[in-house]
């Protein structure tokens, strides 16, 4: 049963088919709300392909899977609704040029304009008020301090360090309250200490009751844990579906393809977005 926050994930014979083959196949998983559930496998084995797809943001081709009780593919509109992309290459990207302060704001006019109320736009002082205040919860929470970066809050995307990038990403995705966040490529690029310091973050969002699915080369321990797999290993390996050796959860996954960024998009194309 879904807490009032976060979301329930489950999936069953989940799969993916792009133009150029499975993207990714069989997959089963169930996830409690507040589960931090790492997406674990080798750059190109569909990782990217299934955050999107349990997000609503791209159609399965086989199996089914449900969030906080919406059916996919079915209710796809739904799960985006109630979730949220942190960085995921190629489809929510930082703009290198925007300074931190441009990324809030602009994230600030838009739920202004998508999710508040038509009365609000009415009372601009009230709203700019609670904005303010959604882009100070967000930054706390993910633990970004403006003033302790080069130019605080006028420093360009660009200059930030690869963690501080993860940081503004999570915030500008956590000020719609999203009961289900995904993040992409979540240890690329991270020093060991930093890689740690991100887990400690993403634990911390799923402590507070979001569920957080996160892409990842290696899963830390004690997360929800998917594996997909390149070709050659899924050659390599049995018939048998793998399990996750998380306690309390199950999950499972197999993959017969490959894939890149250039796939990602061909599967948008092939798939359309749900």
């Amino acid at each position: 049963m879904d807490s009032p926050h976060g979301a329930a994930v489950s999936a069953e014979g989940f799969g993916l088919k792009g133009p150029r083959g499975w993207v990714f196949r069989g997959v089963g998983l169930t996830a409690p709300p507040g589960s931090l559930v790492a997406i674990e496998g080798p750059s190109g084995s569909g990782r990217t392909c299934l955050l999107l797809a349990l997000t609503g943001r791209m159609r399965p081709t086989e199996g089914h899977a449900e969030v906080a009780g919406a059916r996919l593919p079915g209710r796809a509109a739904a799960v985006r609704a109630f979730s949220a992309l942190g960085p995921v290459p190629g489809v929510s990207e930082l703009d290198p040029a925007f300074t931190v302060a441009e990324h809030l704001r602009e994230r600030a006019l838009l739920r202004r304009r998508f999710d508040g109320s038509p009365r609000s736009l009415l009372r601009p002082g009230a709203a700019r008020a609670a904005s303010r205040a959604a882009i100070d919860t967000a930054l706390d929470t993910v633990g970004l301090d403006l003033a302790s970066l080069p130019k605080a809050e006028r420093t360009s995307v660009r200059d930030l360090e690869r963690l501080e990038a993860l940081r503004l990403s999570l915030a500008l995705a956590l000020m719609g309250r999203p009961r289900l966040l995904a993040v992409d490529d979540t240890d690329l690029k991270l020093s060991g200490p930093e890689r740690a310091e991100a887990w400690r973050l993403l634990r911390g969002l799923a402590d507070g009751g979001t569920t957080v699915l996160a892409v990842c080369s290696e899963a830390p321990e004690g997360a929800l844990t998917v594996r997909t797999e390149d070709r050659q290993e899924r050659a390599d390996a049995t018939d048998a579906p793998a399990t996750t050796d998380a306690p309390a959860a199950t999950a499972t996954t197999t993959t017969s393809s490959t894939t890149n960024g250039k796939e990602t998009a061909d599967a948008f194309t092939g798939t359309g977005r749900a």
